[in-house]
């Protein structure tokens, strides 16, 4: 519970936001990595049911409102391997320490802040101002794994165990 007596599990449905179950790995790696009191969530993909709403590269495929939107269901699967990495116990979460984002994009797209800023609100609303301030960063790239136009990695800082 944080200082305005809410939790995560508030935030997230005073949201309308329900945590899917954790996706799977689409390769050979783990989704997140335990080490000390940090999470290292591996890159999340804006999957949905195992399918992503938007493909393509923002410029020329994805309008900007659907490459937040995308970077927001990138957040969504990154607060469900949180969970899974904490157990199950989104109150063991101190902290958003870093996002970084990748956006597809065509080499005059430079609105890359603007796309993870999707990612970036949804973690500070759920997590709070405090808990979710968080450092960052948002580049640009040509492709990302399955045609998707935005992909997100995160860490986070817990409570020990």
């Amino acid at each position: 519970m944080d200082a305005d007596g809410k939790t995560i599990e508030d935030r997230l449905a005073a949201l309308g936001v329900t945590l899917p179950e954790a996706p799977a790995p689409a390769a050979n790696y783990v989704p997140y990595v335990v080490s000390g009191l940090m999470v290292f969530i591996s890159g999340q993909l804006p999957m949905v049911n195992g399918e992503c709403p938007h493909r393509g590269q923002l410029g020329r495929d994805v309008d900007l409102e659907h490459g937040v939107e995308a970077a927001r269901t990138c957040a969504v699967n990154i607060l469900a391997q949180l969970k899974a990495a904490c157990n199950g116990d989104l109150s063991k979460v101190v902290r958003c320490v870093r996002l970084g984002g990748f956006v597809a994009a065509t080499p005059d797209f430079e609105q890359h802040p603007a796309v993870i800023n999707g990612a970036s609100d949804l973690i500070a609303e759920a997590l709070g101002p405090e808990a979710g301030a968080h450092a960052r960063a948002a580049v640009g790239v040509s492709s990302l794994p399955f045609g998707v136009p935005v992909e997100v990695e995160a860490v986070f800082e817990i409570v020990a165990a």
